[in-house]
């Protein structure tokens, strides 16, 4: 999914995305408006930052900005989570593993995210599922280091 694809999906769901100034923020939900900072330098950049605010769209209600609060940053890990399963989920770290992306440079390339944001989704999904999980016939391990094995 790339950025396009996610302007496509909030015009669907007739959300306005707008680029523009913002202080503070890389993105912003409210209601069924999008801001993402005009000033962001890359177009990866705006697709993870996209994502993550449709991700608030659809799950979030009212202000969480306040990462201090224990429920606010809970609803921010979900909406991370879901950002991460839309842009890459376990079946594209397989599918970037099988394209021969042996590095986080070239499976960012390959995912279309940036180095950063599949950092940030290895260490989520490490968190969720442990050192590995099993998808169809591939383990996916995530200790010590990202690896794909296909069982056959």
């Amino acid at each position: 999914m790339n950025y396009e694809g996610l302007l496509n999906e909030a015009y669907g769901l007739n959300i306005i995305v707008k680029e523009t100034s913002l202080l503070g923020n890389k993105g912003r939900v409210k209601g069924n408006r999008i801001a993402i900072r005009k000033d962001i330098p890359t177009l990866l950049e705006k697709t993870c930052i996209l994502a993550e605010e449709l991700g608030h769209y659809y799950l979030n209600s009212g202000d969480i900005l306040n990462q201090e609060i224990t429920e606010n940053r809970k609803q921010e890990y979900k909406t991370r989570l879901w950002a991460y399963n839309k842009l890459i989920g376990l079946m594209g770290i397989i599918k970037a593993y099988e394209a021969d992306c042996r590095t986080i440079y070239d499976m960012a390339e390959h995912l279309y995210v940036t180095e950063e944001f599949l950092i940030e989704c290895l260490s989520s999904y490490r968190n969720k599922y442990g050192i590995y999980t099993v998808l169809d016939n591939y383990i996916i391990y995530f200790e010590p280091t990202l690896g794909v094995l296909k069982l056959t």
